[in-house]
């Protein structure tokens, strides 16, 4: 259990001992799978479900690990349940980046439309309105997705994760309605914040706005043995 966070801990405390410690095993081993074996991850959080689904904790992880599996139905479920019962909405912008994937962009703008966004701290407000843009566009509504992302945050100053990919959908959106420049420049303040590499902007989206192709590692290697070989003969 010490691998959890407090809250968590303090959650599965109302459990009887052994069985919270079982849980916790189940939580640990999904929070380590999620990235690398999303499936796995998956159903450890289901086992926990099964044996605590009364505490939140446990429904916010089955929600995170559907989501990263690819299971938008049981994703869905899970936040929803999790939201209830922890009266919190830390997770609307996954809930309808699920709707997306199941091809229900609407049900995703009308989240973000319904959403009590005085609940939301800053970076949940803008994931779920990038998410909300997305759907947008998904709409065939491109100008109103760029309404939408001209929001003052563009110009916030953060090192949050958001703040990169609010740049990014932006200048995506921009590019789309053929405003070129614009895009680039948006691109490359995308680029400025995306200090982990969450997006291609730098290594893709700005190369090939200015024209750049970069040859693979393989193509070059055999140039060099040929220009190499050329040498001998």
């Amino acid at each position: 259990m010490r691998e959890l966070d407090p809250a968590a801990r303090a959650e599965l405390r109302a459990l009887p001992r052994g069985l919270a410690e079982t849980v916790a095993r189940h939580l640990v081993a999904a929070g380590r799978l999620l990235d690398e074996d999303p499936e796995l991850a998956l159903a450890h959080a289901l086992a926990a479900r099964r044996l605590a689904s009364r505490v939140a904790v446990v429904r916010e992880a089955a929600g995170l690990a559907a989501y990263a599996a690819g299971e938008w139905s049981t994703a869905i479920a899970e936040l929803r349940t999790y939201h209830r019962m922890s009266g919190t909405l830390s997770h609307l912008a996954l809930i309808a980046d699920a709707e997306r994937a199941l091809g229900r962009p609407e049900r995703a703008v009308d989240l973000f439309r319904t959403a009590d966004r005085s609940r939301l701290d800053r970076a949940a407000r803008m994931e779920l309105l990038i998410v909300a843009a997305g759907a947008r566009r998904d709409l065939g509504q491109t100008l109103a997705a760029a309404a939408m992302l001209q929001v003052p945050e563009l110009d916030a100053r953060s090192d949050e994760p958001w703040l990169a990919r609010l740049r990014y959908a932006y200048a995506d959106v921009l590019l789309e309605l053929g405003r070129r420049d614009e895009a680039r420049y948006w691109f490359a303040r995308a680029a400025d914040v995306d200090r982990d590499a969450q997006t291609d902007v730098a290594e893709q989206r700005l190369l090939d706005l200015d024209g750049v192709v970069l040859q693979e590692a393989e193509t070059l290697e055999e140039g060099t043995n040929a220009d190499a070989e050329a040498v001998e003969e």
